[in-house]
């Protein structure tokens, strides 16, 4: 996740776009299978209606756009100004501007066919002076945003609250050292459950982009991470008074803009979560781009979490690797896509989560269609990479070898093993009686063989 940068300047009301179609031309992006290399608006791979495994494409896949980077996303970033100008957008941060751009958005999604979309409570709706008037200004947009759901048949895959970007957060929201930050931010995540519940989103997600530290010469970490618990402790017993059956959900990333965040790694929240006797009210969002931010390989984050049972959502971005820091990218790489979907496949799906694509279009990417083209090319890429995943799951030549390496625990002394009944005693006499083990090739180079072949 990211924030958003201001726009640059005002604009006149002669020259915003505030009737009519937004994106003029461009209809619903179409299925082609027999596309030419230039032809970028229309999907070459992603056929919605298209069964896999017994299941629609539409079902496995369950895209979505997230709205900061799409429609808040100015192309500003540490060293330039904002690039992209939009033309419904006036420059403010007003009201009036906050409904124009979510018409927008909402006629995108539906040009686009993506069923779902999400959103931080600060990107759709501007704060006020005061909580009540920041409150009233979010009620009046998800007002709209409701009447374009039943509009067009877009639903909220999840919700979540902006808790990094406001000046009060800049020690974090509920690992804040002040009692009082850390009201705030329970009394705007309070809020953003109602709007969530009210919008029939079927998730929420914590990002704790602050919560975590920059030097430990003033972090009580201890304290910090009960604090965190005590706020899920709250978040929990509001879902269940309220009746939101929404999955929660918790996204890992080992550090930006915090130096070091307590939410590091999949088996880094996952050990949280069963510390603190949390484990059966949250999973993970995963983002890939924050995986590889920690050291690990692309799809490393969603086999550990699927392995656990606790893989809920997918930010299906990238990052480019050579760099050291969150680019959020849209995934256009084959390989990744089919190894994040045959994850999904061996645990039978996402639902209720899904592949949000939590990404941004480069800053030099200024054209409108840019923003479909950037869509189009990851929906494809994962519709590519659920066909290949299907075929490897189905013919079972990587599976069973696995299967092969892991057989001498499914008898003897193994099978006591992993039953738990067997005790150091039974392993010295084992060895004794066996002597020593033979070297077994792991085949490393046969697997990434027999990927490639799929691929």
């Amino acid at each position: 996740m990211s924030s958003f940068a201001p726009a640059s300047k005002k604009r006149k009301a002669s020259e915003v776009a505030d009737s009519g179609e937004f994106f003029p031309g461009v209809g619903k992006i179409p299925y082609k299978s027999d596309a030419g290399p230039t032809e970028t608006m229309v999907f070459k791979h992603y056929n919605a209606s298209e069964v896999v495994m017994g299941r629609s494409m539409s079902d496995w896949l369950r895209f979505s756009v997230c709205y900061w980077h799409t429609f808040r996303g100015t192309g500003a970033d540490p060293f330039g100004f904002p690039t992209l100008s939009r033309p419904w957008e006036d420059g403010t941060d007003s009201l009036d501007n906050a409904k124009r751009r979510l018409r927008a958005a909402f006629e995108f999604f539906s040009k686009l066919g993506v069923p779902f979309w999400t959103f931080h409570d600060r990107d759709i709706a501007p704060a006020g002076a005061t909580l009540d008037e920041t409150n009233r200004n979010l009620d009046e947009i998800v007002a709209l945003a409701e009447q374009l759901q039943k509009e067009t048949g877009v639903k909220l895959l999840w919700g979540t609250c902006n808790l990094f970007a406001h000046s009060r957060y800049m020690n974090g929201a509920s690992t804040n050292p002040d009692a009082h930050v850390f009201a705030c931010a329970a009394a705007q995540v309070k809020k953003g459950l109602e709007v969530t519940k009210r919008l029939g989103g079927e998730n929420f997600v914590f990002w704790g982009g602050r919560e975590g530290y920059h030097t430990l010469l003033n972090s009580d970490v201890r304290r910090e991470l009960d604090h965190v618990a005590a706020f899920f402790r709250m978040v929990i017993a509001y879902k269940e008074k309220i009746g939101f059956t929404g999955q929660l959900l918790i996204e890992p990333k080992p550090k930006e803009p915090s130096k070091h965040q307590y939410d590091y790694d999949a088996q880094t929240v996952v050990s949280f979560l069963k510390t603190y006797g949390l484990e059966d009210h949250f999973k993970l969002n995963i983002e890939p781009n924050h995986t590889t931010l920690a050291g690990h390989c692309y799809e490393h984050d969603i086999v550990m979490s699927s392995a656990y049972g606790m893989l809920g959502s997918i930010d299906s971005n990238t990052g480019s690797p050579d760099l050291g820091w969150d680019t959020d990218q849209f995934p256009m790489d084959i390989k990744n896509c089919t190894m994040v979907m045959k994850t999904v496949l061996e645990q039978k799906g996402l639902a209720p989560g899904g592949l949000n694509f939590d990404c941004k279009v480069r800053r030099e990417s200024s054209d409108l269609k840019d923003m479909f083209i950037a869509h189009i090319g990851a929906m494809d890429s994962f519709a590519r990479g659920l066909r290949n995943a299907a075929k490897l799951v189905s013919e079972k030549h990587l599976s069973s070898l696995v299967s092969t390496r892991y057989s001498s625990f499914d008898s003897g002394l193994g099978a006591k093993v992993e039953q738990g009944v067997a005790t150091l005693e039974d392993c010295e006499d084992y060895v004794r009686e066996n002597g020593e083990p033979a070297l077994i090739s792991g085949q490393q180079e046969h697997c990434e063989a027999i990927l490639n072949h799929y691929v």
